[in-house]
């Protein structure tokens, strides 16, 4: 028997498709059923309003609607390439990425290495409930913490100063300081919640693996260095993708209640940008071709990070 009739009877016998996915069905059905509510949130928060990517190309009305608008091609992209304001923005999102990447990043993984070394069961849990706690407070509670904290006259640094007969500038957030305020205050908020994937990681390493490490001689560094963190690579790696993909989105809701007229040189984003655009220009259409236009970035930060993880350590999202 030939290959070609091998395969041509593999292929009569296999049941079609629809059958097969009608048996994993009845045999999954509550699993699928679990996971009917978030299919349907994607298609109508996420999905849905896609369409509305059409105004981009548009000179978007509001009385007339998207199929009334009239359609100037790429005539918002070429405005954006000339727009000074957005190269501003853009940089700036650029440089925060870099330091979200370069020092946000390794944070969690070196905070979860270190509760992990706790002895004792109560201190984890209480080490973990204090580094976490930020997580749960909005932007709007945070930077009013810190614009109260840092306040010249009646904060916490200026009481310090005062003991110490220091003077401090009439304003402690500007240009210079504005990008590593965004990163401290970050990672405060941030660091402790993305904390708990490696903590639950470390969870499912071999003791076995610890006990030989020991055996060897190995301190509990060579432990951590050896055993620890090459059992977290590949969720680093899943980690890595995620943050690089979604890298050029963040820090909206920070930079919005942290930042004023006179750190905009330093600390405006594209998001930030597009939101002044839409609802204090009436820009509907350009504020869109910016959004498009960063989103095509993030896109290929995604394909190129996915692709970088996948050649360098096997792991990847698809």
């Amino acid at each position: 028997m030939t290959s070609r009739s091998i395969h041509a009877a593999e292929k009569t016998e296999r049941p079609p498709w629809r059958r097969r996915f009608w048996t994993a069905f009845q045999k999954y059905k509550f699993f699928y059923l679990l996971l009917f509510p978030v299919l349907l949130w994607y298609a109508i928060f996420c999905y849905g309003p896609m369409y509305g990517i059409v105004t981009a190309f548009q000179n978007y009305s509001m009385t007339k609607g998207i199929m009334g608008s009239p359609f100037v091609g790429l005539e918002h992209f070429q405005k954006l390439f000339q727009d000074n304001l957005f190269w501003r923005a853009f940089r700036n999102t650029v440089i925060l990425a870099l330091y979200r990447i370069l020092i946000e990043f390794p944070i969690p993984i070196l905070l979860s290495l270190l509760v992990n070394e706790l002895r004792r069961a109560w201190m984890r849990k209480v080490a973990q409930t204090i580094t976490y706690l930020p997580h749960f407070l909005s932007w709007v509670i945070i930077a009013s913490i810190i614009i109260t904290f840092i306040n010249p006259d009646t904060g916490f640094i200026a009481a310090i100063a005062r003991n110490f007969s220091l003077s401090l500038p009439p304003n402690l957030i500007t240009q210079g300081s504005f990008r590593w305020i965004l990163v401290i205050t970050n990672i405060w908020k941030e660091a402790g919640w993305g904390m708990i994937i490696y903590l639950a990681s470390m969870a499912g390493v071999d003791s076995t693996l610890y006990e030989a490490a020991y055996a060897d001689g190995a301190s509990r560094f060579r432990r951590a260095w050896h055993v620890t963190l090459p059992a977290l690579s590949n969720v680093i790696a899943i980690q890595m993708i995620l943050l690089v993909g979604n890298v050029m989105r963040t820090g909206f809701d920070q930079v919005f209640n942290l930042s004023n007229k006179l750190v905009m040189a330093t600390g405006d984003v594209i998001d930030f940008y597009v939101y002044r655009t839409v609802t204090q220009d009436y820009k509907l259409s350009y504020g869109a071709a910016m959004g498009l236009f960063n989103s095509v970035v993030c896109m290929a930060l995604l394909l190129l990070a996915n692709y970088t993880a996948k050649k360098l350590n096997g792991e990847s999202i698809y």
